[in-house]
């Protein structure tokens, strides 16, 4: 077992205009794209409560997903990590009530909080008592969404505030099945209550507003859980917008079969390299390997909408997961409009589509993203603000922002707010601003991504990071 706590040096990623951005990316290592960072959770919780020993290659290994793992040891799972192969001994599904008080477990899940609400599903289900906390910026973060559906479940939980940190006691009694319906779609909450529910007394169904995101579900299905999701599963990302209902049924399992499987590159982080090359002067970037679930692909049909230059070219399933790869050439963008389901199926790329809608010559509107307020960020506010910093005429609105394009943004300092995600976009914004762009606050970028700033260097951008 290893330690996961990643301690971030202070950095300013400098990035000067100029150069073309050529060539191709694979999947992994340092000048790679990195594994998929909402299967690398998935992947690493789910082996620890498989019946044995389980092997995850290309696991996003950053700062994100080391606090996962670290938590993992904690409760005494075994796990091993070579490079970006995860071994994982799993201590299988078998709910026991407690013959004795326990003392409490600490978890620190950093500033993930899909660690922290994946765990607490998790934890409902091993039926364990456990403390789960995390930085400032995580306990900000709203968690009733999970603890009240938990509590109805019969889970004993309590949020501080309606946040982190949660503490989590073990119950007399087994889990009761639920019927819930999600007030807001969110592929966080269905998951941990898709966890809670393998411990349950019988089936449980969850319904959604919208498409989020069905890694869990899939995952699932491979391991032997019988998981039923209607209203849409499998549809074409042409027909999700006529799904006005999304819905899943899962069963009780007694164990899951372990994992083999090699994560798809992250679609999340190749948006990032995707904007890099639409917005710069001759650039043209082949991504290998990129991760295509149709749940998670909703910022290639933004882009589309844009007029960008793309061609994906599909390879096939990959343990369930649609992969491919995608050509991003130069383009001359125009404006979108984005509202709906499509915001739930691109909620993280927001960061990096305003970059691509700021160097369009038209407008662009987004709407119906009030959930971007309460990432590591509030991405709405903060983009705004550090993307006017830049020359873009952006402006808030209470569930999103309007974007009237330039064509063209201006150097300046601009900060990260602690978003792992922000950083990587403002940095993206300087490769064809019209002078350097230098963004404080970028040791973040380690969150997600380690490797961004020697795979733009790879692809000919001058990106240099120069610690504080």
């Amino acid at each position: 077992m290893g330690t996961g706590t990643v301690k971030h040096r202070r950095s300013v990623l400098v990035v000067r205009p100029g150069n073309p951005l050529r060539g191709e990316v694979g999947e992994g290592g340092q000048a790679g794209l990195p594994g998929d960072k909402s299967l690398s959770h998935r992947a690493a919780l789910l082996a620890a409560m498989a019946d044995g020993e389980s092997q995850v290659e290309n696991l996003l290994v950053a700062g994100v997903t080391l606090p996962l793992l670290d938590g993992l040891a904690a409760l005494g799972v075994p796990w091993s990590l070579e490079g970006n192969c995860l071994r994982v001994q799993g201590r299988s599904l078998e709910w026991e009530a407690p013959i004795t008080a326990e003392e409490a477990v600490h978890i620190n899940c950093g500033n993930s909080a899909t660690t922290l609400r994946l765990l607490a599903g998790a934890l409902a289900a091993w039926n364990r008592h456990v403390v789960l906390d995390g930085s400032a910026g995580l306990r900000r973060r709203p968690m009733k969404r999970i603890v009240a559906p938990l509590q109805q479940m019969g889970v004993d939980i309590q949020a501080t505030d309606g946040c982190a940190p949660l503490h989590i006691r073990p119950s007399l009694h087994p889990l009761r099945a639920l019927d819930y319906t999600l007030p807001v779609a969110s592929a966080q909450v269905k998951s941990c209550l898709l966890l809670a529910a393998l411990a349950a007394d019988g089936p449980t169904t969850l319904h959604e507003p919208g498409p989020s995101r069905d890694h869990t579900e899939r995952m699932l299905r491979s391991m032997g859980a019988s998981v039923e999701s209607f209203g849409g599963s499998g549809a074409s990302s042409a027909s999700l917008a006529g799904v006005r209902q999304w819905s899943v049924r899962i069963e009780p399992v007694h164990a899951l079969t372990p994992l083999r499987l090699v994560l798809p590159g992250d679609i999340s982080a190749a948006t990032f390299l995707i904007v890099a090359a639409l917005i710069t002067p001759g650039s043209e970037v082949l991504l290998r390997g990129v991760g295509l679930n149709q749940t998670r692909t909703g910022v290639l049909d933004a882009l589309a909408q844009m007029g960008a230059d793309l061609e994906i070219t599909p390879q096939g399933d990959r343990h369930g997961e649609p992969v491919g790869d995608i050509r991003a050439r130069h383009s001359a963008l125009g404006g979108a409009q984005v509202g709906g389901d499509l915001v739930v199926r691109m909620i993280d790329e927001f960061p990096a589509f305003a970059v691509a809608a700021a160097y369009s010559r038209e407008r662009t509107v987004v709407l119906g993203a009030e959930e971007l307020r309460h990432k590591e960020s509030d991405r709405i506010s903060d983009l705004c603000q550090e993307l006017r910093k830049l020359g873009v005429r952006i402006t808030e609105t209470a569930d999103g922002f309007v974007v009237d394009g330039s064509g063209d943004l201006e150097g300046g300092v601009v900060q990260s707010h602690g978003d792992h995600r922000l950083a990587m976009a403002l940095g993206v914004a300087g490769l064809a601003a019209r002078s350097e762009v230098r963004v404080e606050g970028a040791e973040m970028v380690t969150e997600s991504f380690p490797a961004f700033e020697s795979v733009l260097q790879g692809l000919g951008g001058e990106v240099q990071a120069e610690a504080l």
